[in-house]
């Protein structure tokens, strides 16, 4: 099976070129060549799921370290989930782009970016990951560009600079563990991880690094700029991509981290809990204000992502008793990949028909659709975590429950537990809001009445052709099954992507709908209630001049992270700063101390520094220790610790025999360490110091020319 990894991430790539080149002669062509490649690309992932084989394909050489790519369990399964999402927007994007502009250029772009996306979710080292992880950044950059409009290109802008600079970060960090741990197979680095001497701090710095790009593509905060406006501008079936899958590679990568380099690191998984509660919450809110459809639909990806890294930092802090949180992870993963395929599907449809996404202009399109009323009203309640329909309910409660598990771990071993009670409760709170703003969608599209367009809306009784509709229904026919018999389904995709999560499987039988979990599910749903009944309809909504009661957005507009910090800080403080140094080094008068006394000054002093360490190694090497021919070597350290510790210990044997406690006669061994440890220092110090004035005297020739030009 080793021969289908290299092809399923290179296939779609082919296609896309073939597909691309069959489009200019012939659209229908190319629309099939698509669509047959999605489920050709499905097929091969399936079969692969269904083995249950592990495989493993290495292309030697490649880029110098080599392609390594791997399918087990958990990278099976995702990758089977990614073809699968494909195939389905693929086969409902022929409708929805049929007026569309740049159909090909899409077509294109998007096999692209199933081959790369297969390939990170296929990848057995962090350089795999990495090359894959870039090309998918780069060529999804299309899909927020598509429509080609100033709000879409700014969009794509923002897009593009948090992947390029995620992508930087994480190639410095990747650069300092490979240096580290001499490998960044997966793992390798656990094999490494547990005999690196100087500890972990090198470790968890490098670690950090890659972090920021793998957070970035999830949506962590606070690199989730780009995540609420890149879907409200790119295309419903892009959306459902970058919503459903993309945000996954990025979780992908964090799995890695937290279980092959910082399983058990408290300070690291507090660290990224923090990060994951206020995503979590700040999602939720956010998605609470929107008053556009797929801005909410994204806001509320942002929070899942929250609960899911909520998930991996409890496991961290869990360490091998973190098998609940683990299953609680991947299977929200899951989860929340098909329930926001089936909601940005339904977006897609609204938009296709009525070219509009604020609530006020879609309130009760969906009335007398009934399809389209099922399939929502199924990924609703499956994001709500409803039981027992809901099938996003048996994943959180288990982070529920991971949470809990760690609060008595805690309680048992006498620490602080306090600051996690507060995280639990966010977490219900966060869950609540979740339901709020699901109810506020399905209330306002399928139960309010438009006020002026009503009769038009419910006119339309096809919304969709045959082919839409099927592949949105039957998308959304998978919840209830997840939702209703989790025993059957997620309990053995728990079991098959444990190992890949670093975890056993749990020693006892998973009680899904238990009394615990229920009344956690039924907190939240109250909290909701509230929040939508207290909160939504008297504070979100007010009346028009018609007396029409609308939607408002109320969220004040400077609290936007980009326009407040982002854009400030790279396009005005930074250059502005910049210009001032520039300027103050071109104010600096020319004159002969300036022009030649003072950078031959810096020079000599530069060079001497520079060459300092090296001449001092050279003359300890001439003296102390200059080797001497003709000599047996001496049995423990140099010649000159070895005769210092011969005098020391004659002199002690010489005072024991006066002495009542007797002084120590291993000198030649304290001494040799001693030397050992402050030559060792002196080794450090000489390549910190050369390489820090060799920087410096780069910079002063650069300095000196720019007086000089």
């Amino acid at each position: 099976m080793h021969w289908m990894l290299p092809l399923m991430c290179f296939f779609p790539m082919v296609a896309a070129l073939g597909s691309y080149l069959a489009g200019r002669k012939n659209k229908l062509l190319r629309t099939v060549l698509v669509g047959a490649s999605g489920v050709v690309t499905f097929l091969m992932a399936f079969v692969l799921l269904l083995s249950r084989q592990e495989a493993a394909f290495t292309l030697e050489g490649f880029c110098g370290l080599g392609l390594h790519l791997k399918a087990d369990g958990f990278r099976s399964l995702y990758a089977c989930v990614a073809a699968f999402m494909w195939m389905m927007t693929g086969l409902f994007a022929p409708e929805y782009f049929a007026h569309y502009h740049n159909r090909g250029r899409y077509s294109f772009f998007n096999l692209l970016t199933l081959g790369a996306t297969l390939g990170v979710f296929l990848s057995d080292d962090l350089y795999t990951t990495f090359v894959f992880f870039e090309i998918m950044s780069f060529t999804s950059y299309t899909w927020v560009a598509q429509e080609e409009t100033p709000g879409a290109m700014k969009a794509a802008g923002t897009y593009l600079a948090v992947a390029v600079l995620g992508g930087l970060t994480t190639l410095m960090g990747l650069f300092m563990l490979y240096h580290q741990l001499g490998t960044l197979s997966f793992d390798g680095m656990q094999a490494a991880l547990a005999s690196y001497a100087p500890g972990q701090e090198g470790i968890t710095v490098a670690t950090w690094l890659v972090v920021v790009g793998f957070a970035a593509k999830a949506g962590l905060f606070p690199l989730h700029i780009w995540l609420p406006k890149a879907h409200p501008v790119a295309p419903a079936p892009a959306s459902a991509l970058l919503s459903g899958i993309l945000t996954k590679s990025g979780v992908f990568g964090l799995i890695v981290l937290c279980s092959r380099l910082m399983a058990g690191n408290a300070a690291f998984g507090n660290g990224l809990l923090i990060l994951a509660a206020v995503t979590m919450f700040l999602g939720a809110l956010l998605a609470l204000f929107s008053v556009d459809l797929k801005r909410t639909l994204a806001c509320s990806s942002m929070s899942q992502i929250g609960f899911i890294t909520v998930g991996l930092s409890m496991m961290v802090l869990l360490g091998e008793h973190g098998s609940l949180a683990a299953y609680g992870s991947v299977m929200h993963m899951l989860n929340h990949s098909l329930i926001k395929l089936v909601l940005f599907m339904c977006a897609g449809v609204i938009y296709m028909n009525l070219h509009k996404l604020n609530l006020n202009d879609i309130r009760g399109f969906g009335r007398k659709k009934p399809f389209l009323h099922i399939a929502f009203l199924l990924g609703a309640l499956s994001i709500a975590c409803i039981p027992p329909l809901g099938s996003g309910y048996n994943s959180k409660s288990l982070l529920h429950e991971a949470i809990l598990e760690y609060i008595v771990v805690l309680q048992e071993h006498g620490a602080p537990w306090g600051i996690y009670k507060a995280l639990e409760i966010l977490f219900l709170i966060s869950g609540g809001l979740t339901i709020a703003y699901m109810t506020k969608l399905y209330i306002c599209i399928f139960w309010e009445k438009h006020p002026t367009r009503q009769a038009e809306y419910d006119a339309r009784k096809a919304s969709m052709n045959k082919l839409s509709g099927t592949v949105i229904l039957l998308s959304a026919l998978v919840l209830p099954f997840l939702g209703a018999f989790p025993g059957a389904i997620l309990s053995p995709i728990g079991d098959m992507s444990a190992h890949f999560f670093g975890q056993h499987a749990p020693h006892h039988a998973i009680e899904y709908f238990c009394e615990a979990n229920l009344i956690g599910a039924a907190q939240s749903i109250g909290i909701g209630a509230v929040v939508y009944l207290g909160i939504v309809r008297p504070l979100l909504m007010r009346k028009n001049a018609d007396g029409v009661r609308e939607y408002v957005n109320v969220w004040p507009e400077k609290l936007d992270l980009e326009e407040m910090l982002y854009r400030p800080l790279l396009m005005k403080w930074l250059p502005n700063l910049t210009g001032a140094v520039c300027g103050f080094i071109a104010n600096i008068p020319e004159s002969k101390l300036v022009q030649v006394i003072l950078p031959g000054v810096i020079v000599a002093v530069t060079r001497f520094f520079s060459e300092l360490p090296e001449r001092f190694t050279l003359l300890m090497r001439r003296t102390v220790l200059r080797r001497s021919e003709g000599h047996k070597p001496v049995p423990v350290g140099n010649r000159f610790t070895w005769h210092l510790g011969q005098l020391f210990n004659s002199v002690s044997r010489a005072l024991n025999k006066v002495l009542r406690h007797p002084l120590p006669t291993d000198f030649e061994v304290i001494f040799d360490a001693a030397w050992k440890t402050i030559t060792g220092g002196f080794h450090r110090f000489s390549i910190s110091v050369s390489f820090g004035l060799l920087l410096m005297c780069i910079g002063l020739v650069i300095t000196c020319l720019y007086l000089l030009r």
